[in-house]
């Protein structure tokens, strides 16, 4: 692991970031790199994963039916696009868009919080009562009592969803 102390951070310009450069062995996928960087004034954080070999864009499409399938392996790197379809809801990549290593769970997670964050903030009674329903159904996927359509695209083909149930496509 590679790490550099006091540069400069792109958001307040303190030379306060840290930035990491790691390699790691990722089964079907061989060697990726995992960079990020963290500033200790502001706490601006970004990060991406990078695979050694490049692939074509892919498109990765998983139904999450049962708890189980909760726990398999995601990789998006900062370019993708994660799409929930059937919410309506999508996150694109953009100058904070980042790349992680997580689960299905982890997924779910991030759309929770974009969605808990409109509820507690969210000044229209409708916004917030549309918040509220789609929580409801986030905790019914959860249990295993909704199956939910999750869509990774990427054009770089830096990311996977891990299963056997995964449907991959040419972007």
């Amino acid at each position: 692991m590679e790490i550099l102390d006091k540069q400069p951070c792109l958001a307040c310009h303190e030379k306060t970031v840290t930035l990491t450069e790691e390699t790691r062995e990722v089964p079907h996928f061989g060697r990726c790199y995992l960079m990020s960087m963290t500033c200790n004034s502001c706490h601006y954080h970004s990060s991406d994963i990078q695979l050694e070999k490049k692939d074509n864009p892919r498109k990765y499409t998983f139904t999450v039916e049962k708890e189980d399938d909760l726990k398999v392996r995601v990789i998006k790197s900062g370019e993708a696009i994660v799409k929930i379809p059937q919410f309506r809801m999508s996150v694109t990549p953009g100058p904070s868009s980042i790349g992680y290593i997580s689960n299905i769970e982890g997924v779910i997670r991030r759309f929770k919080k974009i969605v808990e964050d409109q509820r507690d903030t969210a000044e229209d009674p409708e916004v917030k009562k549309t918040a509220k329903n789609l929580l409801k159904k986030f905790w019914k996927v959860e249990c295993g009592e909704l199956k939910l359509k999750i869509v990774i695209e990427d054009p770089s083909g830096n990311s996977a969803i891990i299963s056997d149930k995964v449907v991959i496509s040419k972007k």
